[in-house]
């Protein structure tokens, strides 16, 4: 299965999507586009092929726009409006803009003064350089240079993940209307306001110290947040670049609610559906206790607790800060040709603009004509599936303890063949650990913690080793030493299941929580024992940790979104609402 083109970093061969190859245009949908150009009505998309841009095409559509692709370099001079979406790695993104001969059109284009939107990396190639991928030049338009956040300085977890909000400079076409609304972020680096491009900066935002969040001269924007995956705030600012009108100045946005208004990087709420085939090969979302997603009692089929399309989007509508799919079938062949998945991940990426994680099978196979495909192409599959991130398990702790035996980073793992190609932020490992007791810490090699729930016979200290296969094996490694290592490797976040607390509903392990997010600096994702809204503000005062997920109170409609949201907030906990 042809899933991109090799191009070269470093000393390997990475497989990249590649949409600027030429593509087979339906009949009826080159109708349509003529008709949608002639009208005005007509983008031309930038997608170098490195990511998820499939949800910036749906917003675009959904705006009533058709799109052209940039298939050669003529595509973009002769472009009425062009967007351009970059994902991955600063480094990445110039080589393949220089090897496809599209650094100067693009150049030309943007001091042609005609509508131009970059998005997250494009916003950053539009500076002079960035210190990522070793230090590279960029296109020079802006002034400055983009630079990693300080972990030490900051105190705060990096990358920079979820909704913020923005200080706006001034009235902006661009922003009009959008207030103080919070919107989707996912960086590790960025650029920051100087004199020097004082006259490009329409937005800052804090992050432990302020940085460009938005810039803009004439008809030239960019934004370092992602409007594609800011809900209906950011389908207004697509929308404001699409159809501009006469600036105003930024309205006060009205209470949702009386609930205290909120600053800052907000807490995520996550939504995780956990999705296989049933016996009749229907894909389901479906939960259990303790791994068994069997009815108890009757035919023993998968439990059924809704479609996977429609509950993603029934929680986008009900404020779900992001969207999990987790998909337990076991793979007869390999996730390349799982075509049910990606079309689940097609389907949501149409109607949830939120960020969508899939994780499940995202590992090296071989299928059964003997031909192997790596970590990368499979994720690369997702990714222009509609996914945003990649969730790995199993196969992080294969890494990991490789890397803590040796020490050595091989950059041929498929956590750092990912995160190379698509940037850290992409790469989500999920640790699935199960609570051990000892009476003295000694006695173990693992990072263990003074607990207060005595183990069965008063055992006073206890360490969390990490299984595979959906919790039915253990191995000799703890969930700190693993989330560190992975980190080392490249890893963005952290999902932080918890075996002891799954299905209790008794609230989350903050034990487990604490340490592991106090050992790590990047976020972590508490997941597991939430059965009411209570439990989410409890794990956000009592840990670090940046996000909470639930499934099966969501599922089940037990506690709705907008309630733990609410509790949140009158908690005094950022939050968006």
């Amino acid at each position: 299965m042809q899933v991109g083109t090799s191009v070269s970093v470093g000393s390997r061969q990475q497989l990249v999507g590649d949409s600027c190859l030429r593509r087979r245009i339906p009949p009826r949908y080159a109708a349509l586009r003529a008709v949608a150009a002639a009208a005005g009505k007509e983008v031309t998309l930038l997608d170098y092929g490195a990511g998820n841009v499939r949800s910036v095409r749906n917003a675009i559509m959904k705006l009533g726009y058709s799109i052209k692709d940039v298939e050669k370099p003529s595509d973009i001079s002769s472009a009425a409006k062009l967007i351009f979406p970059g994902v991955g790695s600063f480094g990445q993104a110039m080589r393949i803009l220089k090897q496809k001969e599209l650094v100067d059109p693009l150049k030309e284009y943007i001091d042609s003064g005609k509508p131009f939107l970059g998005v997250c990396l494009g916003l950053q190639l539009l500076f002079e350089g960035s210190e990522e991928s070793g230090g590279c030049e960029g296109l020079g338009m802006i002034p400055g240079q983009v630079c990693e956040f300080d972990k030490a300085t900051l105190g705060l977890p990096v990358p920079h993940i979820g909704w913020n909000d923005m200080s706006q400079k001034g009235p902006s076409p661009l922003l009009s209307g959008v207030g103080d609304k919070r919107v989707y972020f996912v960086h590790s680096y960025r650029a920051v306001p100087e004199p020097r491009n004082a006259d490009w900066v329409l937005a800052t935002t804090d992050y432990g110290d302020p940085f460009v969040a938005a810039v803009g001269k004439g008809n030239i924007y960019a934004t370092q947040f992602h409007p594609e995956k800011s809900g209906a705030t950011g389908l207004q600012i697509l929308n404001n670049f699409l159809e501009p009108s006469t600036p105003a100045s930024p309205p006060a946005s009205p209470a949702a609610s009386s609930l205290p208004k909120t600053h800052g990087l907000a807490r995520r709420v996550i939504a995780c559906l956990d999705v296989r085939a049933n016996d009749r090969g229907d894909l389901v979302v479906t939960k259990g206790d303790q791994y068994d997603v069997r009815e108890k009692e009757g035919e023993r089929d998968v439990r059924n607790l809704g479609k996977p399309v429609e509950l993603a989007a029934r929680y986008f509508d009900d404020g779900a800060d992001e969207v999990s799919f987790l998909n337990i079938t076991g793979f007869r062949d390999c996730p390349l040709n799982d075509l049910p998945m990606i079309k689940v991940l097609k389907e949501a990426s149409r109607r949830v603009f939120v960020p969508l994680t899939v994780g499940g099978g995202i590992r090296g196979f071989k299928d059964v004509n003997g031909t192997s495909y790596s970590a990368l192409d499979v994720a690369s599959s997702y990714f222009r599936s509609g996914a945003d991130k990649v969730s790995i398990g199993s196969d992080a702790v294969d890494v990991a303890e490789e890397y803590i035996r040796s020490g050595v980073r091989t950059g041929q793992t498929s956590i750092e063949q990912i995160s190379e190609v698509y940037g850290r932020q992409a790469v989500v490992v999920s640790i699935d650990p199960k609570r051990v007791y000892v009476a003295d810490p000694s006695q173990v090699k693992h990072k263990c913690t003074k607990t207060s729930k005595p183990g069965p016979n008063g055992e006073q200290w206890c360490w969390w080793q990490c299984t595979v296969k959906g919790g039915r094996e253990g191995r000799d490694l703890g969930a700190v030493e693993l989330a560190q290592a992975v980190e080392a490797l490249g890893t963005g976040e952290i999902l932080l299941n918890c075996i002891d607390c799954d299905g209790a509903k008794q609230g989350f392990d903050h034990e487990l929580v604490g340490a592991v997010s106090d050992a790590v600096s990047i976020p972590v994702i508490a997941s597991s024992g939430a059965g009411v809204p209570e439990h989410f503000t409890q794990v956000f005062k009592a840990t670090r940790c940046s996000a909470a997920l639930a499934a099966g109170i969501f599922h089940r409609q037990e506690v709705n979104i907008a309630d733990v949201k609410q509790h949140m907030a009158e908690n005094l906990l950022p939050t968006r609402l």
